[in-house]
């Protein structure tokens, strides 16, 4: 809204600017400068200048620049709608630049809902709205991490320091088991819109819906929340370019601890290869980074545009690690009709080149002996292969080897197009509007894997080249119409929404897999030659699918005199993907709010606003035809020589399958005082999860298949949410807003079973299997009902036996310790007892700024899998892999059995991201509108008792093996192809034109 005034406002005041300016009167001498906006430090046009006790002034210009004569004993009167009036003695000062602080009380600031806008005092839902001078700054490469702490209840983590790895992303914790369990994302009213779409240059504010009142109008795909996207669009006046380039430096931050040469050698059963190398420098390096980001806008009245070119070329610390990406985008909007219709059309498009390399080379890095050589040196107990030292033990290769010879790459593009027609209907009907709108997005994923001739991984022995390829396409198509009327009826205002909404999805692929090649020069891009089905060797796959969503959708707002606010939402959703029985869904929502300032007085309080809500949403199965009987490929077998393929059932019909829903209360209080300085936001939820959508075991026959997709099981969680913003100090001199925030979750696993139906055995499941060597079969998860979700399982730890073993606690009373869950229990837990977000914003006289932000997670355990495996003297351990040597290494250990002294709190607070900052003065340049130089650093520092490598939450299990699909139900693991946490630092140009 403020980038809207501020149009009308330029266009309002060229002419009482101009003439203004005429009537100026000649004093003793002139004072020039640029009036800004405090919050986003872009130029006011149009404020009032004047000299006080007189009607003589001036208006600022464009880029709020402006210039008046003056005598030394005056007093200048700055003013502009929706901002405080500030008063300056000219004194001596020939330049007198001003930055006006927003006026809470008569500004209305304007947030994004589904399918609208509303001022922030008319909100009955729990809604968070992050503007772009809120966000994190520095190297950042995805819109995640724009926001990331910064909204109370939303949890964005990204263990470890992989360029390539994206963010989990939780709305007030776990809502469901199976598909959706992060966000809806919506970009600019596109629905499903891919997070990797936009580049976070282009993005001008994050509004994110968080209970369930707020996200019903978007109905089987709301229960994870929403979170809305508006992209930066031009504004009317002369074009500005606008330039932002980077440079970073990525450096290890943190590993795991384990013994040096010379401490290994001190170990009994060691063994001395007669070298001394330290495997972690050999694997990382200093990751350097550059960012270089490219606008133009501008436009007039009638036409406005933006369109913006962003590169960056970005390397891990981890070698051969990294991506470069090119996104370009295009906004351009059109009035039409005498002004009555708007058509706007967005453009986008994002090439992106990675190399993944392979977490497993900071794993081997860990193990590696450290006497031993990086390259072979002849030493007794190696050998040579492809110029590198290997040795012949289980789950080791040279991490140097994989990380230099293996290739592993992809590249990913995706076109994003919307179409949008929207017209006022002022002539027929005061404040109706229609809006029709077509979107397309595309997607395109191109991998490539190739083991080479020379690379010991994996399978343990040299492989002859191993190579894969694959090629993914995904198409979402969308059209919506809607019409909405904004009225009154005395002194209620009314608006009134309806709509349709169809989408179309489309997905297929194809990819082969060989190996045995005579030759490394064709990598991945001669499969063909390398297969031989007949022995098992090769595979080739394709796949194709589709689904569709169709809805209709309506909403009533409600401001009866400012004081009492009410919404009411309704949307009716069908999907191909429910059974026959249940193709669609109801998903209703009503909400409340009344400001008590209004109706009493409240000492100190702006707004204080109470509002409870209640909504529907529904989740729907991951992936099509889900409900039908289906056949398909089951395997190879081995028949009279050869390797044969079969084909039989893979899915049992279920047409009665249906959405998972989730039913939630919020109850809010929203307030603003002490003049604006201090506003804030208090939530309380319940939320209950019913009908998940779940794989359960059924017999055969009747049924052909193992598994049936059934609604089935209960979940129940609820929590604190609390945030809150100071102006602390404003002056002249310095500014300084903090804001906190705060938010508890808590997930109880109510029903997994139905009858005689149930999800694991008597609604019981043992997870996370923690792995070779030596400990396959061993389950550290354990899922129940009536239990939370995230208990770690597992015997605890007494003392050390004679013989070396880990003495355990005799749970069951018998007298022994059974090694079964008898004598089992739980360990810890894996999700935290609540995460808080520090902000710290500072602006200084003279053009400096500083921000810091503090970002911490409480009361979540970690199982440390490195200690589980490696923290002992077994003599497998010391004769095979370096020793893991944490604080609580205890050399009496000889037996690696993981237990309760594995389980650490992983309890943190760190410095996310801290900026530093100066902007110059361009009051007086004719050729430059900005220039800023600044330094930032993010994971600066981090507080934590946990020895693993990142205490980051883990909100799913990643699984030992790197085709383990990731699992919600399994957080709290961090396994050991955890790539290394980094550190980073970034120098800064910005410059405007």
């Amino acid at each position: 809204m403020k980038n809207s005034y501020q149009k009308l406002i330029r266009i309002l005041f060229i002419p009482l600017a101009i003439a203004w300016s005429l009537q100026a009167v000649a004093q003793e001498r002139t004072v020039s400068g640029r009036v800004t906006s405090a919050e986003e430090g872009e130029g006011l046009p149009g404020v009032n200048i004047l000299i006080k006790g007189t009607a003589t002034g001036s208006v600022t210009d464009f880029d709020g620049r402006y210039s008046l004569t003056v005598s030394d004993d005056a007093v200048l009167v700055f003013s502009f709608i929706g901002f405080t009036t500030q008063e300056v003695t000219v004194g001596s000062q020939s330049v007198i630049d001003i930055a006006l602080a927003v006026d809470v009380t008569t500004l209305a600031e304007i947030v994004v809902t589904g399918y609208g806008t509303q001022e922030r005092k008319e909100i009955t839902s729990s809604i968070a709205s992050i503007k772009e001078k809120d966000f994190n700054r520095g190297m950042v490469n995805s819109p995640a991490q724009l926001i990331q702490g910064k909204v109370a209840g939303l949890t964005i983590t990204k263990p470890g320091g992989d360029p390539n790895d994206g963010y989990t992303i939780r709305l007030r914790g776990v809502s469901t088991f199976g598909a959706n369990q992060e966000p809806l994302v919506v970009i600019d009213g596109i629905v499903g819109a891919s997070l990797s779409s936009v580049d976070p240059a282009d993005i001008a504010s994050i509004d994110v819906l968080k209970d369930g009142s707020a996200a019903a109008i978007y109905g089987t795909r709301g229960s994870s929340g929403v979170i809305l996207i508006t992209t930066k669009t031009g504004k009317a006046g002369r074009t500005t370019v606008d330039y932002n380039g980077s440079v970073s430096f990525d450096n290890v931050q943190n590993t795991m601890s384990f013994m040096t040469p010379d401490e290994y050698r001190s170990q009994p059963g060691a063994v001395d290869l007669g070298s001394s190398t330290i495997w972690i420098d050999e694997v990382t390096q200093t990751g350097v980074s550059q960012i270089h980001n490219l606008s133009m806008s501008g436009g007039t009245p009638s036409t406005t545009y933006r369109a913006s070119m962003n590169f960056r070329d970005v390397s891990g610390i981890g070698m051969n690690t990294g991506f470069t990406q090119i996104n370009t985008r295009l906004n351009l909007s059109q009035k039409a009709l005498n002004d009555k219709a708007t058509i706007t059309a967005i453009l986008a498009y994002t090439t992106r080149n990675s190399d993944f390399g392979d977490k497993a080379m900071f794993r081997h890095a860990i193990l590696a002996n450290p006497t031993m050589s990086v390259l072979f040196d002849g030493a007794t107990g190696l050998s040579e292969i492809g110029g590198y030292s290997e040795r012949d033990i289980f789950q080791w290769w040279n991490p140097v080897s994989i990380g230099e010879q293996l290739i592993n790459d992809g590249t990913d593009k995706r076109t994003v197009g919307q179409l949008r027609f929207e017209y006022d209907f002022v002539d027929v009907i005061d404040g109706l509007r229609l809006a029709l709108s077509y979107s397309q997005q595309k997607e395109n994923f191109v991998r490539g894997f190739y083991s080479p001739k020379t690379l010991k991984f994996r399978d343990g022995s040299v492989n002859s080249g191993n190579a894969s390829r694959r090629i993914d396409q995904n198409e979402n198509e969308l059209f919506e119409a809607t019409v909405d009327w904004i009225g009154s009826a005395g002194s209620t205002d009314i608006t009134v929404l309806g709509g349709y909404s169809f989408q179309d999805f489309f997905f297929e692929g194809f990819g082969m897999s060989g190996g045995q090649f005579l030759t490394d020069a064709f990598t991945y891009n001669n499969i063909s030659a390398a297969q031989d089905f007949a022995n098992g060797l090769g595979d080739v796959f394709s796949y194709a699918n589709s689904n569709r969503l169709i809805a209709f959708f309506g909403r009533v707002n409600l401001n009866i005199n400012n004081t009492y606010f009410f919404s009411a939402s309704a949307r009716q959703e069908g999907s191909s993907r429910f059974g026959e029985n249940n193709k669609w869904g109801l998903f209703p929502a009503v909400s409340a709010g009344v400001d008590i300032t209004q109706l009493t007085g409240v000492g100190g309080f702006d707004n204080l606003k109470l509002r409870a809500s209640f909504g529907r949403t529904g989740v729907i199965p991951g992936s099509s035809y889900l409900s039908l009987q289906r056949f398909g490929p089951a395997g190879n077998f081995f028949f009279d020589g050869a390797y044969v393929p079969s084909y039989g059932p893979v899915s049992n019909a279920n047409p009665d399958l249906a959405w998972e829903t989730k039913d939630e209360w919020d109850v809010g209080l929203d307030f603003v005082a002490v003049n604006g300085k201090i506003s804030g936001t208090i939530d309380y939820y319940q939320r209950t999860i019913t009908d998940m959508i779940l794989p359960i075991n059924v017999p055969i026959p009747p049924n052909l298949f193992r598994t049936t997709d059934l609604n089935i099981g209960e979940l129940k969680s609820n929590g604190f949410e609390f945030a809150v913003e100071w102006s602390a100090v404003s002056n002249p001199s310095m500014t300084y807003t903090t804001g906190l925030n705060f938010s508890t979750f808590n997930t109880t696993i109510v029903s997994l079973t139905s009858g005689d139906l149930s999800f694991g055995e008597g609604g019981v499941l043992y997870r996370a299997n923690f792995g070779s060597p030596g400990q396959n079969d061993t389950e550290t998860v354990r899922v129940k009902e009536g239990e939370p979700l995230g208990d770690l399982w597992g015997p605890v730890k007494i003392g050390v036996n004679a013989d070396g073993t880990p003495e355990f606690q005799d749970l069951d009373g018998d007298g022994t310790y059974c090694n079964c869950d008898d004598d089992r229990t739980v360990i810890g837990n894996g999700l935290p007892d609540f995460t808080l977000g520090w902000n710290n914003s500072f602006s200084f006289g003279g053009g400096w700024d500083l921000n810091l932000f503090f970002r911490g997670a409480f009361g979540h355990d970690l199982l440390n899998s490195y200690r589980g495996f490696y923290e002992n003297l077994e003599s497998t351990t010391v004769g095979s892999w370096n020793i893991v040597n944490t604080d609580a290494f205890d050399p009496a250990i000889t037996k690696a059995v993981v237990n309760s002294s594995h389980v650490e709190d992983a309890t943190f607070i760190k410095l996310d991201n801290a900026s530093l900052g100066y902007t110059f003065d361009m009051s007086n340049s004719n050729a430059f509108t900005n220039i800023r130089f600044y330094v930032s650093g993010q994971n600066l520092f981090t507080l934590t008792g946990y020895s693993g490598i990142d205490p980051e939450v883990r909100y799913i299990d990643t699984g030992e093996n790197f085709s383990d699909p990731d699992d919600p139900l399994s957080p709290g693991v961090e396994r050991r192809d955890t790539y290394f946490t980094s550190r980073t630092i970034t120098l800064g140009l910005t410059l405007g034109f």
